[in-house]
């Protein structure tokens, strides 16, 4: 394997946006902070990650195994795009620094590129983002609550009411299931295509301890959750809203903050691609203790090994 020597505590230093123009200036600083983040010093081929490795012109590499030229880009999201690095630098500070997100139409203005190109730019943003460190089981005090994303039905033109879904029906609405771990703050959550207990609680089960202090609304009041853990209801509908000092204020926190990040900011979201917007929330939630770079090395570290093409992001 080729050895280079890079020091990683000599990575560029950034806290705002104006920092991160005078950091990457060029495409070449921007390659070379990608190298830094991904290889740490020791160039692996994508194709062989035993083989000896070549250093080649025009920041490219050839693998000795295969034969076979890469770059940094190899096997990550931005393999084959035709827009700079830096162009993929701003919109992963804009997107992910940004509280509540930014709109296709707005990263389009601010990279004077199509908004196309800035929708995909953002859905890629989005898929590849699904944090591993995150997914560790929840544990100690457990929120579980669910949400509903989507218009009132009352507020809709005539024409575009949905019959007969009132209450928790989600015919016409996105149902999501978050689950919030008290203690660090660790959110979950998942788009689900119904709120059945028989879809939800495999869920729960799955991502939570056995053991754990669970609380719950009274919809679960007729699960088997107390078979596996320390199961308390908030019965919201008798103006009940703690149980031994445990509630669901934390789960129901995050609900009014997913909600402004799509009704101030996307407006309208699809069925389809809700998930990636849900995604894009967890990860600003999960990391709203890091500072700017903390949370831009992280993403940049997530892209690894994920080639997704545009077929991938519109089919279902």
């Amino acid at each position: 394997m080729l050895k280079v020597e890079i020091k990683l505590d000599e990575m560029p230093q950034f806290e705002s946006l104006l920092d991160l123009q005078k950091v990457f200036p060029t495409e070449h600083d921007c390659i070379k902070y990608l190298e830094k983040r991904r290889w740490k010093g020791i160039i692996i081929s994508p194709c062989h990650s035993t083989s000896k490795v070549y250093k080649c012109k025009n920041n490219r590499y050839k693998c000795k195994e295969c034969g076979k030229y890469f770059n940094v880009k190899t096997r990550m999201i931005f393999e084959n795009t035709r827009q700079p690095l830096i162009n993929w630098f701003y919109a992963v500070y804009m997107l992910f620094n940004h509280k509540k997100g930014i709109s296709s139409h707005q990263l389009a203005r601010d990279l004077a590129i199509t908004q196309k190109s800035a929708w995909y730019m953002l859905k890629l943003l989005r898929r590849g983002v699904k944090c591993p460190i995150f997914r560790k089981m929840l544990k100690g005090i457990v929120e579980i609550d669910e949400t509903f994303l989507g218009g009132s039905n009352l507020n809709r033109h005539w024409n575009k009411k949905a019959p007969k879904c009132q209450g928790r029906n989600w015919k016409d609405k996105i149902p999501v299931l978050g689950i919030l771990e008290k203690t660090t703050g660790r959110f979950f959550a998942q788009v689900v295509p119904n709120t059945q207990l028989s879809t939800l609680v495999p869920i729960i089960e799955a991502n939570v301890e056995k053991d754990s202090d669970l609380c719950s609304d009274e919809w679960y009041r007729n699960s088997n959750l107390n078979q596996n853990f320390n199961h308390y209801i908030v019965n919201h509908s008798a103006k009940q809203y703690s149980v031994n000092g445990k509630s669901v204020n934390g789960g129901e926190n995050r609900w009014s903050h997913l909600k402004r990040m799509i009704y101030g900011t996307y407006h309208k979201i699809s069925r389809k691609h809700s998930q990636g917007y849900v995604d894009e929330f967890v990860l600003k939630n999960n990391t709203r203790d890091y500072s700017n770079q903390e949370r831009f090395d992280l993403v940049f570290s997530l892209m690894v090994g994920k080639h997704i093409t545009y077929q991938q992001i519109i089919s279902n």
